[in-house]
């Protein structure tokens, strides 16, 4: 494992930006870089921005880092730009996946692209981190391959690919990598960095935390045990002999595509072996290849995370942009990341899978000193937009217990109920609110990531904190269902939590003396979701006279465990076997159309569907013309306020 000071800056020279020309290179007096990261967004040398981070962070260790953004990939050319980077190319497919990024849940294209320049879409191609290794192979015969970030994270075992409805292999074998990172990898990249320059082969770097490759055979100083035996076996700690890496084998490439109840089990498996204080290596054939995961990367200290937050970031975008806006720039510019990871665990997430359940959290002098520094930037008028990460109120919480967190598999630490070893004091996050008020040059802070409302009911006064201080009109939160089932598959507490901070917020408002409202967010068609349970979310949303706008329907991402249930119909969050039960998968497009429906159960569009879904289901006695109705008979006519469906806009009015 590398070393706690790893991260800490060893030099103090640093390029104005990253060099995107061979012009820029010159200029800073290089002839080659030691390492040319590619990658699907533009270059913004912001720290919300992962090529930044990366690039900064090896570029504190002594090393010259390029970029190569948002390659024309038709052709190696492009790839060639910097040159022949020393050591090696890093690829990643940017903030997003690549997919996610190009395609809607209904796999329609998307014309638009947050993280390009003006928006313009089709600037990466699909299944990016795959296309730029060929591409990059194809430019410089030999130099390392090292793919990263959440597209490459996600794909690290066979998969199922909701976009072609067939499993893949491990990204590292689509790609044909040397290595891939997966989850947050600044130790990582620092450590092969520096093992490359010690003239290390890549082919022999085999035991780097938070890495996969493929090799023939596993390593013989692993000490494999069969996966199958989890559940009855090897869920508490395996005995290995001294030396010996323990890891777990998952049902084969073969297996996961010839039966859907070992793919269930394979993911549970994954899912349970994300501790990074407990998990054991991973080991998947595929075919006459073995894909080999190592443990989880260990978590960046208090100390670390201040030391990436503190590199000389620029705050913008390259210069080459010109004046073009990048929309995804433009909504983070003066935000500020306090944390990293999640413990809430939601199967549909990939915000666990990537960065861990373990929050990393940077110290409070390292938050103010950011909020300083935003002083200097052009365009600043004392607003900051958002104070969070992955969540908003998770910043130095965790378990009360060192050895209990080291021993737990628990997928969620919030599900099916907030753990009694769990620290909930919201105390420390409230002083940092308030000295970042306090901060010379601040107007307002506002609180933009998502608040875990069933860990904020456990500390009131950070709700009373939060409306009184940082909600500028509405608040966005996600209980994403009411039902008991759909929830238990997402891992989300009961709609009574969702309730509870509702109370407390509108509480806190009024004697606030503010007008103040919530949005909440729902997913349609979530693996165990039937028609009755869209209805019941219908009709509460009716009750509490919402009229949602956006709402978004279950797209099921490679890893997650949500995707494992859609694929496989078993509930991989407990144990599976042929004959455990079946899980409701709402997967044809009639059906997706009838949940998204009666999330917008206002707009017209959607009433000859949910008439046809009420009528299938007994339920005509929610169809007529009185308020009491879900949907009028007809669709015909005036639509008078007092109409079934009719709502007051995104937020409930008292």
């Amino acid at each position: 494992m590398t070393s706690t000071q790893t991260l800490i800056p060893k030099t103090s020279s640093a390029a104005p930006f990253l060099p995107m020309s061979r012009a820029e290179m010159q200029a800073l007096g290089w002839d080659e870089c030691d390492v040319v990261i590619v990658t699907g967004d533009a270059y913004v040398d912001h720290p919300s921005f992962g090529m930044a981070i990366i690039g900064r962070v090896l570029e504190a260790q002594g090393l010259r880092v390029g970029i190569i953004a948002q390659p024309d990939w038709q052709s190696a050319e492009a790839f060639r730009a910097l040159g022949r980077p020393r050591l090696f190319f890093g690829i990643t497919a940017g903030n997003m996946d690549s997919m996610v990024n190009r395609y809607t849940s209904e796999r329609r294209l998307r014309h638009n692209d947050a993280y390009t320049p003006d928006g313009e879409g089709g600037r990466r191609p699909d299944r990016a981190v795959v296309v730029y290794a060929q591409r990059c192979r194809e430019a410089y015969k030999g130099v390392p391959i090292v793919l990263g970030g959440i597209e490459a994270s996600l794909r690290r075992v066979a998969h199922y690919d909701y976009w072609s409805d067939k499993l893949r292999r491990s990204v590292v074998l689509d790609a044909k990598a040397d290595l891939v990172l997966y989850g947050n990898a600044e130790r990582a990249v620092v450590d092969l960095a520096r093992r490359l320059n010690s003239g290390e082969a890549i082919g022999d770097i085999d035991d780097l935390r938070g890495t996969l490759y493929a090799r023939s055979a596993v390593p013989e100083s692993w000490e494999v045990k069969d996966a199958s035996h989890w559940d009855s076996q090897w869920q508490g700690r395996v005995r290995t002999p001294e030396g010996r890496q323990p890891a777990l084998r998952l049902p084969s490439l073969d297996d996961v595509s010839a039966d859907k109840v070992a793919y269930a089990h394979a993911s549970r498996v994954v899912h349970a072996e994300t501790n990074p204080h407990n998990a054991r290596a991973l080991v998947q054939a595929h075919r006459d290849r073995e894909v080999c995961l190592l443990p989880p990367p260990i978590p960046l200290t208090t100390e670390e995370m201040d030391a990436v937050y503190a590199l000389p970031f620029r705050r913008l975008p390259h210069p080459s942009y010109g004046k073009a806006k990048i929309p995804a720039y433009d909504m983070i510019r003066f935000s500020i990341s306090i944390q990293r990871g999640c413990f809430g665990g939601c199967s549909f997430c990939s915000i666990t899978e990537h960065e861990g359940r373990i929050i990393q959290s940077r110290s409070a002098e390292s938050v103010l000193a950011e909020l300083e520094r935003l002083r200097e930037e052009p365009g600043y008028t004392g607003v900051v937009s958002d104070l969070g990460g992955p969540t908003a109120n998770m910043w130095r919480l965790g378990c009360k217990s060192p050895k209990i967190e080291a021993a737990c598999r628990r997928p969620s630490c919030l599900f099916p109920k907030v753990c009694s070893n769990l620290r909930t004091d919201h105390g420390p996050l409230i002083d940092l609110y308030r000295a970042a008020r306090q901060a010379a040059g601040v107007k307002r802070v506002n609180i933009a990531s998502g608040v875990r409302y069933d860990l904020a009911v456990e500390d009131p006064a950070y709700i009373r904190e939060l409306v009184e201080h940082h909600v500028g009109g509405y608040l966005k939160i996600a209980p994403e269902h009411v039902a008991e089932r759909p929830l238990a598959a997402m891992m989300k507490p009961g709609i009574g939590a969702y309730e509870r901070f509702e109370r407390l917020f509108n509480e806190a408002s009024a004697k606030a003396g503010k007008k103040q409202f919530l949005i909440p967010y729902f997913i349609a068609a979530h693996p165990d979701t039937t028609d009755e349970d869209m209805l019941e979310v219908a009709l509460w949303l009716k009750k509490h006279h919402y009229k949602l706008e956006q709402v978004q329907t279950f797209l099921p991402s490679p890893m997650s465990s949500a995707t494992a249930m859609w694929h496989t119909g078993k509930n991989p969050l407990s144990a599976v076997s042929p004959t455990s039960a079946e899980v409701v998968v709402p997967a044809g497009e009639r059906v997706r159309r009838l949940h998204k429906a009666f999330l917008r159960v206002h707009d017209p569009e959607g009433w000859p569907l949910i008439r046809e879904g009420l009528i299938r289901m007994g339920r005509r006695d929610l169809i007529g013309g009185t308020p009491s109705h879900l949907v009028p008979a007809h669709d015909k006519g005036p639509r008078r306020g007092g109409e079934p469906g009719a709502g007051k806009g995104p937020a409930k009015r008292r």
